[in-house]
């Protein structure tokens, strides 16, 4: 007997799928994400163990619940000196719709602003991957410290600065101490923070730099098995919710196309007249 066409279609579809997931199922009144139905995980878990479920696939025990509520906290705001909500906040200007604000704000996201955390993430897990083996017993600190002398002399000696270090408006940024000491609280302090730390004693020893919210945060998801790719990521979902708080406060409190900077404020440095005068006839 033939098999219908409509059959042989299905089936293809079945073994040669276009898509690819294993994040979340969708039937005909019925969700299921990352093995659980959405319906028991609503009222049941907060939104960080969300995030810890859909980027690990798995729910989070208690205590990695709770510090990775901190490191999205730590994420929450920096004012209106970072330019992601500069860039937001002119956009708002402008009368640009909330999610063109947003979406201006996150795509000025780059290597020097919040891509510091998945660089320094990088950075630990490689220096540890390559030099610790996990079979052997414990790593001394000795062993981490000349780890971290390696990498310090290295950066310094290529007049680089180590992601996660050093802040432009902060001689002691207030937040990697209380991320460290929940960290700790919460049995999240292990090997590539405690190199975080080593770095830090070593360059503020050094060069009077310390650890800025990027290095801790780094070694505190790189203990939590988070994998660096997910840095600047985790960053923006802790940052999105301070780009719309300012959106609304600029389209709510502030003069429409406001100006944000004087015109006697912009030095215009003049042209070469020799070699920049432009033929008549190419006009």
């Amino acid at each position: 007997m033939a098999i219908e066409r409509e059959t042989v279609e299905n089936l293809l579809k079945l073994t040669k799928p276009r898509w690819k997931t294993s994040i979340t199922k969708v039937e005909p009144n019925r969700i299921i994400t990352r093995g659980y139905p959405q319906e028991d995980l609503i009222g049941n878990i907060s939104f960080p163990e969300m995030v810890y479920l859909l980027l690990k696939g798995e729910l989070p025990h208690e205590n990695e619940s709770k510090m990775l509520e901190a490191v999205l906290v730590s994420f929450c705001d920096h004012g209106v000196t970072p330019p992601s909500t500069q860039v937001a906040r002119i956009m708002a200007s402008s009368g640009a719709p909330l999610n063109s604000c947003v979406s201006g704000g996150i795509s000025s996201f780059g290597k020097y602003h919040a891509g510091a955390l998945e660089r320094s993430m990088c950075l630990l897990q490689k220096i540890i991957k390559e030099n610790v083996d996990f079979n052997n017993p414990k790593t001394s600190h000795n062993d981490l410290k000349n780890l971290a002398l390696t990498t310090v002399e290295h950066y310094l000696e290529n007049a680089k600065k180590i992601p996660g270090f050093g802040h432009r408006f902060h001689h002691k940024d207030p937040r990697p101490g209380k991320l460290i000491e929940t960290a700790k609280k919460n049995g999240c302090f292990g090997i590539h923070t405690e190199l975080a730390v080593i770095v830090e004693n070593l360059l503020l020893e050094m060069k009077g730099i310390r650890m800025n919210i990027d290095g801790a945060n780094a070694g505190i998801l790189s203990d939590m098995g988070f994998d660096w790719r997910f840095g600047t990521g985790i960053f923006m979902i802790g940052r999105v919710p301070a780009l719309i708080s300012h959106i609304h406060e600029e389209k709510s409190d502030e003069t429409p196309f406001r100006k944000f900077v004087e015109v006697e404020d912009v030095y215009f440095h003049e042209f070469d007249s020799v070699n920049h005068d432009l033929n008549k006839n190419e006009l």
